[in-house]
C-alpha cells in the first residue's frame, strides 16, 4: 500500500513553550480598565471627621483664619480674622478663596454650617472649596452638653 500515493503519518512532538500573548491581551485591557476607574474612585472631598473627645485647633496666631459660613436659608459668608462679607453667591465664594489662597502657604479653610441647612448645600461649598484650592478643610461644630 506504500505504493498508491499515501505519505507515511508524521507524528507531531507537543509544543512545550506557552504562548503568552493571550495573557499579555488580558493584561493591557486590565490596566486601560484600573486607568479609566482609578480617577473616578478618587473623585470627592476629603473631610476629616472630627471625633467626639478632640481637643480644639489651634489656630497659627501669624495667619488670619478664613472661615465660610453657611446660614439657614443657604447664604455663603466668606470671614477673614475679623473682617465678614455680605452674603454672596458660591461662584463668588469660589474666586474670593482662591484669591486669599494664592497669597498664602496654607490652604486650611475652616465651614461653619447651619444644622438646619440642606447637607447638599454644605458638600457644594466644600467642592468649590477645594476646587478653589483648599488642602484641608475642617468643621466648626459647638461643643455637645456634657451627659451625664
Amino acid at each position: 500500500m506504500k505504493g498508491m500515493g499515501m505519505m507515511p503519518e508524521q507524528r507531531r512532538k507537543p509544543m512545550s513553550e506557552i504562548n503568552v500573548v493571550p495573557y499579555i491581551d488580558v493584561m493591557l485591557v486590565l490596566l486601560i480598565i484600573f486607568m479609566v476607574t482609578a480617577p473616578m474612585l478618587t473623585q470627592g472631598v476629603k473631610v476629616d471627621l472630627p471625633e467626639t473627645a478632640s481637643d480644639p485647633i489651634q489656630p497659627d496666631k501669624n495667619v488670619e483664619s478664613i472661615i465660610v459660613s453657611v446660614d439657614s436659608n443657604g447664604a455663603y459668608y466668606v470671614e477673614v480674622g475679623d473682617k465678614g462679607s455680605d452674603p454672596m453667591p458660591l461662584s463668588e465664594v469660589r474666586q474670593q478663596v482662591a484669591k486669599i489662597l494664592s497669597q498664602r502657604t496654607s490652604g486650611d479653610i475652616l465651614v461653619r454650617g447651619d444644622e438646619n441647612v440642606d447637607y447638599g448645600t454644605v458638600v457644594r461649598l466644600m467642592a468649590a472649596l477645594q476646587g478653589a484650592g483648599a488642602t484641608s478643610i475642617g468643621l466648626i461644630t459647638d461643643t455637645a452638653p456634657d451627659e451625664t
